[in-house]
């Protein structure tokens, strides 16, 4: 039977020869191979008539017709959809007892374990909690209401970064105004740009690097992996289900799911090269993401500058990312159109009270 496979380390779809051998599922194409051990294959997603399987370790990904693979392996995807919801429904309520039981334990366990958390965390589960963190920070951070075309040539960008990711989410981008220069995205595939990013951005090669970053966690489950870290399971659970709120539980809500939720250095790096990856994927010149990062590391920039990039606070030094950004910056074509960039510039109108942001917007020596 046919299939598409993703390695989980290039941005290529690769088309394979798939067949269930021995208790081994084979796969084999163009420069690829792999073996897959039958008993540990976790299905994913079915949608669309179509079974996306990934193995028990590792970050491969293979899509195929569901009735084929039904067929050749002889498992209902029903059932076996079932029996991981199952399984994942037992493994959220365990860590909710454990983690109303033993609160110490749970903020010192889980972020050992925030990453298998996280590939275990059901896909509904981290919509409906990033449904839910939507919310609560849109009522802080208002979403822009400018012209149309900017939002969708903004949509039309963040899709066509998206289309080359192994993707379990459709990615959402909403522009807001806060007084601060950031983006981050949030569990579920919805990332918020801020109008002060947008403002302070001087191409749109450099919001494409910032959106192709932020794709890059959602892709690879670090969002969900940032969450389980910093929140705790009970804190989890509270925002899916919205129990117990108050002034209290909101003011905390925001703090944890915003200021705190910051990805390791590893992780970072990942979503830096994915980035690059996409980039080129799509002919888009990667130049601007090395400009974003030296800018982030000039030590002759105003002190306000450095407190605007807080949210690279725990990400590797911004010296270093910028000498590796631009020994792998890549010409291409512009992310976006001159109408297109200045009708997205043009999306978040700013008061005449609010001042510009801590940015600088001109070159040294220009």
């Amino acid at each position: 039977m046919q299939g598409e496979y993703f390695d989980g380390l290039t941005s290529r779809k690769h088309h394979v020869e798939v067949s269930v051998v021995a208790g081994e599922i084979l796969g084999q194409g163009p420069g690829v191979s792999f073996r897959w051990p039958l008993k540990g294959i976790r299905l994913i997603e079915v949608r669309d008539g179509r079974v996306r399987l990934a193995p028990a370790t590792g970050d491969g990904r293979l899509i195929l017709q569901a009735a084929d693979w039904e067929a050749a392996s002889g498992l209902s995807v029903t059932r076996v959809q079932r029996a991981a919801l199952r399984k994942e429904g037992w493994l959220v309520g365990v860590l909710a007892v454990v983690g109303i039981s033993l609160t110490l334990g749970v903020f010192v366990g889980i972020p050992m374990a925030a990453r298998p958390l996280a590939r275990a965390t059901p896909l509904e589960l981290e919509a409906s909690m990033g449904r839910n963190m939507s919310k609560q920070l849109q009522i802080a951070f208002k979403p822009c209401t400018g012209d149309a075309y900017g939002q969708d040539s903004l949509d039309a960008l963040t899709s066509r970064l998206a289309r080359d990711a192994d993707m379990p989410f459709r990615i959402a981008v909403i522009p807001v105004h806060a007084p601060m220069i950031n983006a981050f995205a949030l569990p579920g595939g919805t990332i918020l740009v801020t109008d002060d990013l947008i403002a302070g951005a001087r191409s749109p090669d450099e919001l494409a690097g910032v959106l192709a970053h932020e794709i890059s966690h959602i892709e690879k489950r670090h969002v969900m992996e940032a969450v389980w870290r910093s929140l705790g399971v009970g804190l989890v659970l509270d925002t899916v289900v919205g129990g117990g709120s108050g002034a209290g539980q909101q003011a905390v809500l925001l703090a944890s799911s915003f200021t705190e939720q910051r990805y390791s250095r590893t992780l970072e790096r990942e979503a830096d090269d994915r980035a690059f990856e996409l980039l080129a994927a799509n002919g888009i010149s990667s130049a601007g993401m090395a400009d974003f990062f030296e800018r982030l590391a000039d030590k002759t920039a105003p002190e306000q500058v450095n407190a605007a990039a807080e949210w690279f606070a725990t990400h590797p030094d911004s010296g270093r990312r910028a000498k590796a950004a631009r020994a792998r910056a890549k010409a291409g074509m512009p992310a976006l159109s001159a109408s297109e960039w200045a009708a997205v510039r043009q999306m978040c109108p700013r008061s005449p009270n609010k001042p510009k942001p801590p940015w600088p917007l001109r070159r040294k020596g220009g």
